[in-house]
């Protein structure tokens, strides 16, 4: 016999901080107070009615009686008692929340051929995953990870997807990367994100861009915030941390050469770079070393 839980449902809607459930709609806790008081008041009224005491010692007795089992019986039974009822609204709301779409961000290697971004749109849509964007970065058979899959497939070239996807809130991340598999999708990664992600990387790398010309020393700080990274701080007079400047699936560290301080390092765990946020960061960095080497800039350093 499999045992009842011992917590109710309503503890889900628990406030970390003060262990509270939120505030019952006002009429289902009238309704409820109704509920509880009502046998009671007829009860005490029956008994006291019967007596033969004087008609303002009943009175007293009823108010002081029904006043204290009010407070002490009635209106703790309702909570407790009707705690499911009352805070019925609460619970579809959460239970909504739950199932409501989730956004992520996935990529994947597939081959550059024909049919290969079908067959996995096919894989996605039985989770009833929806694609919001899609960017495809072309990738060469020279690094190791893109040669084993190469080898692996029997194909020279392959291509890496990026997707922003919105999904059924009980979808979990292994099930998307399963489909991702299962749609002939290799080196895949999944992480969950926000509306940001729908935001136009054009306009923003263009934004910080102006920045980066107003003042070349910005260059760290916008390619950071261009990919959402951190800056890898270097020891000048130390050996240059194990990065290369590849990127591919799995690569989560980023290398920027500078001419005037030397490279600069970034860091996203757990979300490598793509191809395009490369190129971005890259054309950042030499437009910072053109306007730091322009003639006006050389002349106001002088002055």
């Amino acid at each position: 016999m499999k045992p009842t839980p011992s917590t109710p449902v309503t503890a889900d809607l628990l406030c970390d901080v003060c262990g509270q459930l939120p505030e019952p709609p006002k009429a289902r806790l009238t309704l409820a107070n109704i509920a509880v008081m009502l046998p009671i008041e007829l009860l005490v009224h029956a008994a006291v009615v019967g007596t033969h005491l004087p008609y303002v010692a009943k009175v007293l007795l009823l108010a002081v009686t029904a006043t204290v089992l009010v407070i002490w019986v009635a209106e703790p039974s309702a909570a407790k008692v009707l705690r499911r009822w009352l805070h019925a609204p609460a619970l579809r709301q959460r239970r909504t929340l739950h199932l409501a779409p989730a956004l992520w961000r996935a990529r994947t290697v597939l081959l550059d051929q024909p049919g290969s971004l079908q067959k996995v749109t096919l894989s996605l849509a039985k989770l009833d995953a929806n694609i919001l964007s899609l960017h495809i970065h072309p990738m060469t058979g020279t690094g190791s990870t893109h040669a084993g899959f190469s080898a692996q497939t029997g194909a020279g070239e392959g291509v890496m997807d990026e997707f922003v996807l919105s999904a059924p809130g009980n979808v979990t991340e292994q099930e998307l990367l399963k489909a991702l598999h299962d749609g002939g999708g290799h080196e895949s990664h999944v992480w969950p994100t926000t509306a940001l992600a729908m935001a136009d990387g054009q306009t923003k790398a263009l934004s910080l861009a102006a920045r980066v010309a107003g003042n070349p020393q910005e260059l760290p700080m916008a390619v950071a915030e261009l990919l959402s990274a951190k800056v890898v701080a270097t020891d000048p007079e130390g050996p240059a941390p194990g990065v290369t400047t590849g990127v591919g699936p799995s690569t989560d560290i980023l290398k920027i050469p500078t001419a005037w301080h030397g490279p600069l390092i970034f860091s996203r765990p757990g979300e490598p770079f793509s191809p395009a946020e490369s190129a971005r960061a890259h054309r950042l960095a030499e437009l910072a070393e053109i306007l730091a080497y322009s003639p006006a800039a050389t002349e106001g350093s002088r002055g």
